[in-house]
């Protein structure tokens, strides 16, 4: 049975690059599966600087709203699954008024489905500060906070990145090879 895994941290604290070096350790064919959308120059820049940085290591996948579809896809010709990243795709889901509790139930049910393919998901943990001042953004951290929760549920690591140091909080200490 392949072991999922979920990667918490904060906004700039090394998440996707533990998770990429987690994802290169883990097999010889992964996949990129990146959920942004491009809305502005800033974005662009971000996106076009993570391609670069993958260079040619990754088969890049993007598909913003349907990832257990992509996943399961994605599974039947690659042996790691890099997600990047869970909250950008819970804010697409939104955006398009999509029910994020049935596709975080969908994602659920198409982790336990994949068994050849070891699934890294990556997600921004932002219910650690204040409390936002508007509807709107209190949902999307209760969203995040829920999902993160089912999730660590089937996971079998989770990790929490701080100051580029992961912290394991449940399964198997990552033992990379630098």
């Amino acid at each position: 049975m392949t072991r999922h895994c979920l990667v918490l941290g904060g906004a700039r604290s090394g998440k996707t690059a533990f998770a990429e070096s987690l994802a290169l350790h883990a097999g010889s064919k992964p996949a990129y599966l990146a959920t942004a959308t491009v809305l502005d120059a800033e974005m662009n820049e971000r996106v076009r600087s993570h391609q670069a940085s993958r260079e040619q290591r990754f088969t890049t996948i993007e598909e913003p709203i349907e990832l257990s579809h992509a996943i399961l896809k994605a599974g039947a010709a690659h042996d790691v699954i890099l997600v990047d990243c869970l909250t950008l795709w819970i804010t697409n889901l939104l955006l398009a008024n999509e029910d994020v509790a049935t596709a975080v139930t969908e994602l659920y049910g198409t982790l336990a489905e994949v068994q050849k393919a070891k699934v890294i998901l990556v997600s921004n943990e932002v219910g650690m500060g204040i409390v936002p001042d508007n509807a709107m953004a209190r949902t999307f951290r209760d969203l995040a906070g829920s999902t993160h929760q089912r999730l660590a549920e089937i996971c079998d690591d989770v990790y929490f990145i701080a100051a580029g140091l992961p912290m394991t909080m449940k399964g198997e200490p990552p033992g990379l090879v630098s």
